[in-house]
């Protein structure tokens, strides 16, 4: 019995500006800060990599002093609509109904809501009653990758069973106004906000790139080098500037012996779904899978049309292979990094 991805969809939410749209509300939040550091942070927005992104609140909303507790209102309000929306697409994608998902985890770090936002969908949709939940909340980027790793392992175990994954992520909604340190700008000029849904089978005639195996790697005491922390204005960014070393560093570790436990090489793979975390990761996976031959032109994609939305924007990668009906028998690693720190693989063949 094999698991298969039988759908994806993305959601995005009712605001937009182009990047140069917002280097105006950027210059207006600077004001009063030294000439050449207003240069550096505008330079860094320019030269991000994203040109657009979109976002829960209105721009000039995240520009405005806010409280902690408003933007976790809207932040609960919103990843609940853009959920049900992204969900409804994907089961219109697979000719599938609410009531025909038996496993529900839904995905997001940026925000806190209990109950979480499957209980919601669950009510909203009138889904089964005795459907599975698991809410996944601590993984940051990493977690749309363990979103499907999860629902893999529940369908191996129960055959003509179905799964949705639904990562919702509002990055925007951290934004620290009164931070004017390097990570909270370059977190704002990388990150964007968006959800996606995933659907997933266990039932034999369904079709859909097969999950051949997956793996998680987790790299020791690098617990500091990405995630949260959780302040009085609300989530606080921690995002270290060796992440991209790192990975560099670990990176022969991460592949090759996960290609070699399935009797594979790199020269094996087709094509590789790589979350953008950021221009300079993206930048450094880029020469180290271009050394192997391979490319990543669809996560650069994404990171341009998007940004980072934390655990969705693997998912929009993804979505983008499966529009695009690939060769019986191409090969895929979806790969995926997070805060603890770790990364999250998984190996796809159509």
């Amino acid at each position: 019995m094999s698991v298969k991805i039988t759908a994806v969809a993305k959601q995005l939410p009712q605001y937009s500006r182009e990047t140069k749209d917002i280097i105006p509300l950027l210059k207006v939040w600077l004001e009063g800060k030294e000439e050449r550091f207003q240069r550096k942070v505008v330079k860094l927005f320019e030269g991000a990599g994203v040109d657009k992104r979109y976002s829960i609140m209105d721009p000039l909303e995240v520009f405005t002093k806010t409280s902690f507790e408003e933007k976790n209102d809207i932040y609960a309000s919103e990843v609940v609509k853009l959920g049900e929306q992204s969900l409804i697409k994907a089961l219109h994608k697979a000719n599938l109904q609410p009531t025909d998902i038996d496993y529900i985890i839904t995905v997001s770090c940026t925000g806190i809501m209990i109950p979480s936002m499957d209980a919601y969908l669950i009510n909203n949709l009138k889904m089964k009653q005795d459907i599975v939940r698991l809410p996944v909340t601590e993984m940051g980027c990493a977690a749309g990758v363990s979103g499907i790793i999860y629902a893999k392992n529940f369908l191996k175990a129960n055959p003509n069973k179905r799964a949705a994954v639904i990562a919702v992520e509002a990055p925007t909604a951290t934004f620290q106004l009164d931070d004017y340190s390097m990570v909270n700008i370059v977190s704002a000029a990388i990150f964007g906000d968006g959800a996606s849904t995933v659907i997933l089978s266990s039932h034999e005639n369904e079709t859909g790139p097969k999950i051949i195996d997956e793996a998680m790697y987790h790299f020791y005491d690098k617990e500091n080098m990405m995630g949260f922390k959780l302040v009085n204005t609300g989530l606080q960014m921690i995002l270290d500037k060796e992440v991209p070393e790192t990975i560099a560093a670990h990176f022969p570790n991460i592949i090759h012996p996960f290609l070699k436990q399935n009797d594979l090489t790199i020269e094996d793979i087709n094509h590789l779904i790589f979350h953008p975390g950021g221009k300079k990761i993206v930048q450094t996976v880029e020469q180290l899978f271009g050394v192997l031959g391979k490319n990543i032109d669809d996560t650069k994609a994404v990171l341009k049309l998007y940004g980072n939305m934390s655990s969705a924007t693997v998912l929009y990668v993804l979505e983008r292979f499966m529009d695009k009906q690939l060769p019986k028998g191409d090969r895929g690693i979806m790969l995926s990094f997070g805060p603890g720190f770790s990364a999250q693989r998984i190996l796809l063949e159509w």
